[in-house]
């Protein structure tokens, strides 16, 4: 099997092929599906590591020590080849991942072979292909959790474990010194308890993630705006407690948690800071200062860890197999979301470069994920996947540019007639020849109010029409994906209102249409890419070279009973109809096709949260809404991302957050949701025969992306895209 590992004298990381382990008494044998990477505890031995022997004996002085009582016991030759060989060895790196139980040892009777379990320990959580891991380190993951969000068990142990040590109560208020990977879930944790948080990081982006999360306020702990917030929620008494969540060799964290903490409050150290107490503002306050011993009671002792002796819950309540049970429990009933955090997954044979460009710089990621092959990563992609099949095209030639762009509309319902007809009434060098419908009387009405050439009933009689040029299918979901069939097959170019397919039968027959015919000039109509507010906001956002977060809250709102958007047995969900637009525009904003797609739902499937992976660790958030308010924005949209932050507030106002800060005007104006551009894009891809505005293979993945949540939800785990960019 292959394991990451490293070398302490030289500094060089390495993914050896080493030895599977033995499934001893007392544990299991556990196929890694995902390891977290820790990106303050790991880099920091990664970069002591490539230190010299004067900078490691510097970093470690408790080691020198022990060092220097065995040159006094030993001797000064047999300590040197002692420190030297123990220096120049491989030693392991990871400790905190979920997998799939392979071996089950002697006297294990709380799971099988096949379980999913997470587990903890820096001698057992390894970023290794298999682990042995005793009975209480690991535990089973809850049903319906994902893999990669339960690869985080270990690391909201040591969080959890920290906020039990601060004894925090409801109402109370506290100070979260340090946003990276610990601290922001330490700001989850006292969110969902009832604690209002302040959150102190001189990294914006780290900040604004916090504030996402449940922070009432974030700001950098060198200006005024975290004490301001803590005076603002605290009456100016100070916080109830401070959690030293920061790293580095700066005192300034314990000295920011002495001035801004109250009379007799808590100071838990959970990080590796420096710890200079400034002994008048601690003497004064009377401060309790408490650590927090990693993942709860048990760790480091030998009996509990390694035997499996278990302490009693009367006397000790959670220790550290009990911690990471709640902390799991608490990830599946959603009071703690860690996809925000994911910045990157890497793949386990790229771990050595994915390491070296954390070291660097170059990877500015919060949270890293290796994903394992193999049977413990298919435990994830359970549920089928949704291919995208190749197609093979070949152009059709382009209508002469001198004559008018002629198109036909089959359905002339409510949106045709507000959304899309009147921009091409108003369009020079468009011409409306024909409008198809099954009623006669909805065919007269339309060529009336728009001033269509013609009005028929007849859609064959149009599809076998030379003059028109492009067919607009504005019908019903469940005829989009037979009608654009046959319009491509007809030679014409298409414009189909999302969505473009109900089912992967339906988006497999339309791409076999496109490779039957050559005819690839196909567009849905996703929008909102083309509007302008929102194309200024990205533009101005500029281009990034980090994972980004992106959340996109959709406030749906409830539907009449006799809408026809609730015949689910012809018109499919409701999110499999509207959910194109959201997940096209995260994908243009992304700038990639998703690769997999995780949704869960409350009952009913009301609401809907919908969680996009993108190739280099991006991800979206959808969260469709149809019980909220009516009066609140339908659609908000952030982007965060190598410090930067856009944000769109239902395409009346837009801002980006950066080195510069842009804001859109405050004058009111109309929603522009771009269909205006997108139909001009459109005709003039038809008019000049160039590429169609959205390549055909985004449309492709975008619908396949919409219908994998259908699958998801069936199956209760992500759903991985095949042939996805």
């Amino acid at each position: 099997m292959k394991q990451v590992v490293q070398n302490y004298k030289s500094g060089e990381l390495a993914v050896l092929d080493v030895p599977v382990p033995g499934c001893k008494p007392g544990g299991v044998l556990v196929r890694s599906a995902y390891s977290l990477i820790s990106t303050g505890t790991e880099l920091m031995k990664v970069s002591e590591a490539g230190m010299s022997m004067l900078g490691k004996a510097r970093s470690r002085p408790d080691q020198v020590a022990k060092v220097m009582q065995s040159v006094a016991t030993n001797g000064v030759p047999s300590t040197y080849r002692k420190v030297m060989g123990k220096l120049d060895s491989y030693t392991p790196l990871g400790y905190s991942l979920c997998g799939v139980v392979e071996q089950v040892g002697a006297g294990i009777d709380d799971v099988k072979a096949g379980d999913l379990v997470a587990c903890a320990g820096n001698e057992h959580a390894l970023h290794a292909e298999l682990n042995w891991v005793p009975k209480n380190l690991y535990t089973p993951v809850p049903d319906g959790l994902a893999p990669r969000d339960a690869a985080f068990g270990t690391v909201g142990s040591i969080a959890l474990q920290g906020v039990r040590q601060g004894e925090s109560r409801l109402g109370e208020v506290a100070l979260v010194i340090g946003l990276g990977l610990i601290g922001q879930l330490v700001v989850q944790l006292l969110a969902a308890s009832g604690v209002r948080v302040v959150g102190a990081d001189p990294d914006p982006a780290r900040c604004e993630l916090a504030e996402r999360l449940g922070a009432a306020a974030c700001g950098d702990p060198a200006s005024a705006a975290v004490e301001t917030a803590v005076a603002e929620l605290t009456g100016g008494h100070g916080v109830d407690q401070v959690y030293l969540a920061a790293g580095g060799g700066s005192n300034q964290p314990v000295e920011l948690a002495a001035r801004l903490c109250r009379d007799r409050g808590r100071v838990v150290d959970i990080g590796k800071c420096r710890l200079d107490l400034p002994w008048n503002a601690y003497y004064e306050k009377e401060l309790d200062v408490r650590f927090s011993r990693s993942y709860g009671p048990g760790r480091y002792d030998p009996e509990y860890e390694l035997e499996g002796r278990d302490y009693p819950i009367g006397h000790v309540r959670w220790t550290e197999r009990r911690n990471l049970a709640c902390f799991l429990d608490l990830l599946s009933r959603g009071s703690v979301d860690v996809e925000p955090l994911v910045s990157h997954i890497a793949d386990f044979d790229d771990a050595v470069q994915t390491y070296q460009r954390l070291k660097d710089g170059d990877l500015k990621a919060v949270a890293v994920l290796f994903r394992y092959p193999g049977p413990g990563h298919t435990a994830e992609a359970a549920a089928p996947a949704v291919d995208v099949p190749a197609v093979n095209v070949r152009r059709i030639p382009a209508r002469p540019a001198s004559t008018p762009v002629r198109l036909a509309f089959v359905g002339a319902g409510n949106y045709a007639s507000s959304m899309l007809l009147p921009h091409l009434v108003r369009r020079d060098g468009v011409e409306l020849s024909t409008v198809v419908t099954t009623t006669a009387l909805s065919a007269a009405n339309a060529q009336r109010k728009f001033g269509f050439a013609g009005a028929t009933t007849d859609l064959d009689a149009v599809l076998g029409d030379p003059s028109v040029d492009a067919v607009f299918v504005v019908t019903r979901h469940s005829s989009h994906a037979e009608l654009t069939r046959k319009a491509l097959l007809a030679g014409k170019a298409v414009f189909v209102e999302k969505p473009l397919a109900l089912t992967e039968d339906e988006l497999a027959g339309v791409l076999a249409a496109v490779e039957e015919s050559g005819n690839d000039r196909l567009q849905v109509g996703f929008n909102r890419r083309f509007a302008p507010l929102l194309r200024e906001a990205r533009r101005r956002f500029g281009a990034r070279s980090g994972a980004a977060s992106l959340r996109y809250l959709v406030n749906a709102g409830r539907l009449d009973a006799g809408s026809w958007y609730l015949r689910r047995g012809t018109e499919g969900s409701r999110f499999a109809g509207e959910g194109g637009h959201f997940i096209d525009t995260a994908s243009w904003l992304l700038d990639a096709d998703p690769v997999s797609v995780y949704a869960v739902a409350t009952s009913g499937d009301d609401d809907l949260q919908v969680v996009l992976r993108y190739p280099d660790g991006s991800t979206a958030t959808i969260s469709y809404v149809t019980t909220g308010p009516s009066a609140f924005p339908k659609e908000t949209l952030d982007l965060v991302a190598d410090g930067k932050a856009l944000r769109l507030d239902d395409f009346v106002r837009a801002s980006v957050h950066g080195r510069k800060r842009w804001v859109s005007s405050r004058l009111p104006k109309a929603r522009d949701k771009g269909q205006n551009a997108e139909l001009a894009a459109f005709v003039k891809a038809v008019r000049t025969g160039g590429p169609m505005p959205v390549p055909l293979r985004s449309l492709a993945a975008t619908t396949a992306a919409t219908l994998a949540v259908r699958a998801g939800l069936a199956a209760g785990a992500p759903v991985t895209l095949a042939g996805a960019r």
